[in-house]
């Protein structure tokens, strides 16, 4: 299968690191037009120039904008005001104990893995319906099904993206506009990688046995036993992104490792 996205305008929102770099970075490779979205301007050129650097041929341009606050999303859409193909990756995680999370804390949580995606698939989802085709991308989370115990207010939010997106798919029907979304397990993106090395100096231990020991011991039921990569996560977003996917649609696809215990 060779997946072609020419012709086609992405945003991938945060993405000047992690998933989101690596997704922006393949759907470049497969011939979109992406924008690489950060909170700042400079961290945004600065990903988008890598992308141009890594990937031959590949168009890339950064908008930096907060898409965590209204007035950054309607930044970020004056800049674009049209897309094919919106990748709702920005979000943010912090293990933390229920009763060490406050309020202020639950806000900002649903203001940067919720009403992000919320406010910006209002803002292009009627362009692709008119123009009868578009991909709308949640980057949730197998803690969206199963919710961690150390970070609770983190696996609601990201409960609450899977019904954000079947909701919008409700909205295609009889349309090529899809709205799916994409639940990684554990991956070793630079912030969790930042996590997986305090983690290995508190217990002494080196980075692979501190995120073989993490594995382990929080998502005992992973049947890879290891970290994903944030290309491998990519891959799942691009092909979802893709024309080819033309039948995926209202899905919470897993890219989680085999953790979750069901068969659906």
């Amino acid at each position: 299968m060779k997946i072609d996205l020419s012709g086609t305008t992405a945003i991938v929102t945060g993405s000047t690191g992690g998933i989101g770099l690596a997704i922006a970075r393949g759907l470049a490779g497969a011939g979109a037009s992406v924008v690489v979205n950060g909170r700042t301007q400079a961290k945004a050129d600065a990903a988008a120039a890598a992308i141009l650097k890594a990937v031959p041929g590949a168009k890339a341009r950064g908008v930096g904008a907060d898409v965590s606050t209204a007035d950054g999303c309607a930044t970020l859409v004056a800049a674009v005001p049209d897309a094919d193909i919106l990748i709702n990756n920005a979000g943010i995680f912090e293990p933390k104990d229920f009763f060490e999370i406050s309020d202020a804390d639950w806000t900002r949580f649903f203001e940067v893995n919720v009403m992000s995606g919320v406010r910006l698939s209002r803002a292009y989802m009627q362009g692709m319906l008119k123009r009868n085709w578009g991909r709308i991308v949640f980057i949730s989370s197998e803690s969206g099904l199963s919710i961690p115990r150390e970070m609770i207010h983190y696996g609601v939010t990201k409960t609450a993206q899977l019904g954000v997106s079947r909701g919008l798919a409700e909205l295609t029907k009889g349309t090529n506009v899809t709205v799916n979304a994409v639940l990684p397990g554990p991956t070793m993106s630079e912030g969790v990688e930042t996590f997986v090395k305090d983690l290995a100096k508190q217990n002494g231990q080196s980075v692979d046995e501190a995120a073989s020991q993490f594995v382990r011991q929080h998502r005992g039921t992973s049947l890879i036993q290891r970290f994903a990569s944030v290309d491998e996560i990519a891959n799942m977003v691009v092909y979802v992104s893709s024309r080819e996917a033309s039948v995926t649609n209202g899905a919470a696809l897993r890219a989680e490792g085999g953790i979750i215990q069901t068969i659906a």
